[in-house]
């Protein structure tokens, strides 16, 4: 239990009706999750407003509503706080219900388009072999320690993210490296949260579905670095457009990684290969067996993470040398019977496929084919579908499109969206194969001695989000049983 007035520590408020003095059990934004003696907040949400549920929220018992806007009734039993944000007071509220979890342990926020999940798994693993008890918030997983719990978004809910610290917290967390979306920025997941660090990887064309122009992603990241404190550190990809930007009206302390400039933290690629790459890190030869130069900021950003947090430089660079990447980063398969290579990628937006597909036309030795599966989700951004399909056709010697998580749209549409982008010049190498499965199996089909299969847009994923029903599905285990049966 906790007082109300616990709970409202630190937070704006326009007018409160009613008890000051109750206390609350629980704190739910979903009315239909509401039980006697909760606290629901009103949050004016992208598909509903909590506002319209507020009198059933008072049906289910709750003893404390937070809004906006109040409503016209106002019932006598249960306490009325109206603010100016309810996302915001959501975050802060959550946080003070929760005792603070994320002041009692080191928290890093890493916020980018593409490496957010291979940066914080790196860092996850590279503080657990240096010995530290780690948590880790990402798209692929959630870890306490070496506990592993399921990921349903990039960043939790308000609720559900401080009760995760919180269990860190408990746990005896030293550290924890969080993915932190766009979306957890804008909707304001993240508000009451403390870090002591923040990552800057890269941005590119994506979720504007949801942030509409550009501009406004570009600025959802870099509010992230204007509210972080002065004690904390500042991170950012000086070889990105955008990386100074990011940091120009931060608080906290600015440091700058590149491969390209000198800076604060330097890495040079000295040779990309299949078996990994060598680097020039920090003025000392590093090896690592993650693949291309995307995986080199990815590495150079955790180095300078780890310095940054004041670890020994022999011990990181040992260490960060024996690391694999995220499930579903670069994720591939060779098999010896077809001589074929096969490679798995989260890549969903037109930099990342892009980048994966540039490093793998930097790995071929001779005039192998690349045979490309790409699909796009539903439901998401239609202005990226026909530049993935562009960006396809310009590395491959073949494309198949296909379904990736059409959601409620349906996938022939979305496949029909992606051809825009298919120069005339390139229409003789492009198929489109709706089924998923039939689009994998008929790539390596395809394949022929020495070629390369890409499958990208879900990585990790053990699923197909076909209207409303999460399918099993995984494209490396598909892979691996239909090369074996062609073999």
């Amino acid at each position: 239990m906790k007082s109300l007035e616990d709970i409202l520590s630190n937070l704006s408020i326009s007018e409160t009706i009613g008890d000051s003095k109750v206390s609350i059990n629980e704190i739910q934004f979903d009315s239909r999750k509401v039980k006697p003696g909760g606290c629901f907040v009103a949050v004016k949400g992208v598909q509903t407003d909590g506002h319209r549920y507020i009198e059933q929220a008072v049906t289910a018992g709750a003893k404390v509503i937070i809004c906006e806007t109040l409503p016209t009734e106002i019932a006598s039993s249960v306490t009325f706080v109206k603010v100016p944000n309810s996302a915001e007071a959501l975050g802060q509220v959550a946080a003070n219900f929760y005792d603070h979890p994320s002041d009692g342990i080191k928290l890093v926020g890493i916020t980018g388009t593409n490496g957010k999940t291979t940066t914080a798994t790196l860092l996850h693993d590279l503080f657990t072999k240096m010995g530290y008890k780690v948590g880790l918030l990402s798209t692929v997983e959630n870890k306490i320690g070496e506990k592993v719990l399921p990921s349903e978004f990039t960043t939790p809910d308000a609720i559900s993210l401080n009760a995760l610290l919180a269990d860190m917290k408990n746990s005896g967390c030293d550290y924890v490296f969080m993915e932190v979306s766009s979306h957890a920025i804008e909707q304001r997941r993240i508000a009451g949260v403390s870090f002591v660090g923040g990552i800057f990887t890269n941005i590119t064309h994506d979720h504007l579905d949801y942030h509409k122009t550009f501009k406004a992603y570009i600025n959802a990241k870099k509010r992230f670095f204007d509210d972080l404190p002065k004690a904390a550190f500042a991170l950012t990809n000086v070889d990105d457009r955008k990386g100074m930007m990011m940091v120009q009206n931060t608080n906290a302390r600015v440091s700058k990684y590149s491969l390209h400039t000198l800076t604060d933290f330097k890495a040079k690629v000295l040779e990309n290969s299949l078996t990994g790459l060598h680097l020039e890190l920090d003025g000392e030869a590093f090896f690592s067996r993650l693949i291309g130069e995307f995986n080199a900021y990815n590495l150079l950003a955790v180095y300078a993470c780890a310095r940054l947090l004041e670890m020994d430089k022999l011990e990181t660079m040992t260490i960060l040398s024996e690391l694999k990447s995220a499930e579903g980063r670069f994720d591939y398969i060779f098999d010896k019977t077809k001589n074929v290579i096969a490679i798995v990628d989260y890549a969903h937006t037109p930099d990342a496929l892009e980048k994966v597909l540039s490093t793998i036309e930097n790995l071929k030795r001779g005039k192998e084919q690349v045979i490309t599966v790409v699909g796009c989700g539903g439901d998401r951004d239609k202005t990226k579908r026909p530049l993935m399909a562009g960006k396809a056709c310009e590395y491959s010697s073949q494309i198949i499109l296909t379904s990736d998580n059409p959601r409620s749209e349906d996938p022939d549409t979305i496949i029909n969206e992606m051809e825009e982008g298919v120069p005339a010049s390139a229409k003789h190498k492009v198929l489109s194969i709706t089924n998923r499965l039939q689009a994998i199996k008929t790539a390596c089909k395809l394949a022929k001695s020495g070629d390369i299969i890409l499958v990208a847009g879900k990585g990790h994923e053990k699923y197909q989000d076909i209207k409303g029903v999460k399918h099993p599905f995984d494209d490396k285990q598909v892979l691996l049983e239909t090369l074996k049966s062609i073999g």
